[in-house]
């Protein structure tokens, strides 16, 4: 039997739920600050020679190296609107070979007004982007703010993985397979469709879906040992989730969720239905996660093997200690720094972390 509490008294319990989160501080850490002075590095990449490539929000893709940050030319047009700009970024697995980068953005391509989230490639040469490739522009455009995702990943078959938010329109976007939003998308690194997509058979649906069902995926990396992807996608109030993306599965936004609306109402009566999985782990409150590394390296004794999500909302890097795919333990890092944005491992087994207002720092185990 489910308790139902007015309108007033929930909102009023949801508030100091959301006061503060339950997550313990962990202290034995610090960092170090590599790169400086940064507002919103939605995402960043290590290249071969030790520079970084970061992404900034507002439309700036900047070069670092020894101190120095240059910007990188050829960009598009980037279409920045409120969650909306320029996002993740990630290096061809053979980059050394060839310099391909992959890079997601907003754009206005296309009909319609508005802007909607598009994955394209280059290549990098002496700080500058050339050969320029659209892979994939989501459709309709929407002058929205809100859910262009977007994390990419490629997978160690050389596959690329990419998340594209419900874009605002839950009720329409997420669960229909012919429409763009709210999905994981799966493409070869040309952006060809691969042959044994999901729905490659399905009249109508969108060929590079690989699984729907999403509200605004904006974590995603691959785990180090099993090969799976991994997601962190956003909910409304509560129901922030943890994914491990299979082909062809429905991940249930916004019919089934363990969150409500901002407001405290609710949009939906259930959490579970059958065809829909159920996510490996949630958040109530919600964090407000994004970025997203596992810990695969011997520089922090026994963190390595765990999961690192960052918080948007309480400003910390959560660290989640796992046992047979299960999160037993969760604790705060880097606690109060600022908004966590993104996350990876560097090439030296160091976690790197992107803080709003702040820049990229190096984690530290005291």
């Amino acid at each position: 039997m489910k308790i139902r509490f007015p309108v007033v008294a929930f909102i009023l319990i949801s508030l100091l739920a959301c006061a503060q989160d339950k997550n313990p501080v962990n202290t034995k850490n610090t960092h170090e600050v590599i790169v400086p002075d940064l507002n919103i590095p939605w995402g960043f990449t290590f290249l071969p020679d030790g520079a970084i490539l970061i992404n900034e929000k507002a439309g700036d893709m900047i070069h670092f190296k020894d101190g120095k940050k240059t910007m990188v030319s050829g960009l598009p047009d980037i279409y920045v609107r409120g969650q909306g700009g320029l996002m993740d970024i990630v290096l061809h697995p053979n980059f050394k070979d060839n310099r391909w980068l992959y890079f997601s953005y907003a754009s206005q391509l296309g009909e319609g007004e508005g802007g909607n989230t598009t994955v394209a490639r280059a290549q990098l040469k002496s700080n500058t982007l050339t050969n320029f490739e659209v892979l994939y522009k989501a459709t309709p455009n929407s002058r929205r703010g809100q859910h262009f995702g977007s994390r990419l990943v490629f997978d160690n078959k050389g596959y690329l993985y990419f998340t594209i938010g419900d874009r605002g329109d839950r009720d329409l976007n997420p669960q229909d397979i012919t429409r763009d939003g709210g999905k994981v998308y799966r493409l070869n690194d040309d952006g060809s469709i691969p042959k044994d997509n999901p729905f490659v058979n399905i009249p109508d649906a969108k060929k590079a879906i690989y699984t729907y069902g999403h509200r605004n995926p904006q974590g995603m990396t691959t785990h180090p040992k099993t090969n799976e992807i991994w997601t962190h996608e956003h909910g409304p109030k509560g129901g922030d989730e943890i994914n491990i993306i299979r082909a062809g599965d429905n991940y249930g936004w916004p019919v089934i969720s363990y969150g409500v609306n901002y407001s405290g109402t609710s949009f939906t009566e259930i959490t579970s239905k059958e065809g829909m999985e159920q996510p490996l782990h949630y958040w109530d409150p919600s964090i407000a996660p994004s970025g997203m590394a596992f810990i695969n390296s011997n520089k922090y004794d026994d963190w390595n093997g765990n999961l690192l999500i960052g918080s948007l909302k309480f400003q910390y890097l959560d660290m989640c200690t796992l046992k047979n795919k299960k999160i037993i333990k969760e604790e705060r890092l880097l606690d109060g720094l600022g908004r966590v944005r993104s996350v990876e491992q560097g090439p030296d087994g160091y976690i790197y972390v992107g803080i709003e207002n702040l820049g990229i720092v190096k984690l530290i185990r005291k």
